[in-house]
């Protein structure tokens, strides 16, 4: 008989993980779970994009991502012409290849959740 397989829990990540400096001065982005270990064919990532009022974020995926707006506000623009002034509770899915433009007025905080391996954004 296989042993059982925890979950992982990360109380109070929203508002306690700080991710880092990944571009420009004041975007940020930093995986806090990957699947990784687990399923290194199909792995998953997850963890938390900050954007701080300054340079625009233009980012190419190379992966599919999901994404939860969960602080503050962005504006975000693909290629396509599409533009959405997002929220808290807003909902994003960025195929890959897509190119995405993030701006904001203040802050915002996102959850995401993206098919590639850990540290690969």
């Amino acid at each position: 008989m296989s042993e059982p397989i925890p979950f992982t829990f990360f109380s109070k990540a929203q508002s306690t993980f700080r991710p880092p400096l990944i571009a420009n001065e004041n975007a940020y982005l930093g995986d806090i779970a990957s699947s990784e270990k687990n399923d290194p064919t199909s792995p998953i990532s997850s963890g938390f994009y900050r954007l701080e009022k300054g340079t625009p974020l233009v980012y190419t995926y190379t992966y599919h991502e999901m994404k939860i707006i969960v602080d503050g506000s962005f504006d975000i623009s693909d290629e396509a012409g599409n533009k959405v002034h997002a929220v808290a509770g807003d909902v994003f899915y960025f195929p890959k290849g897509a190119k995405i433009t993030f701006t904001t007025d203040d802050f915002g905080l996102a959850f995401y959740c993206g098919q590639r391996k850990e540290g690969a954004a």
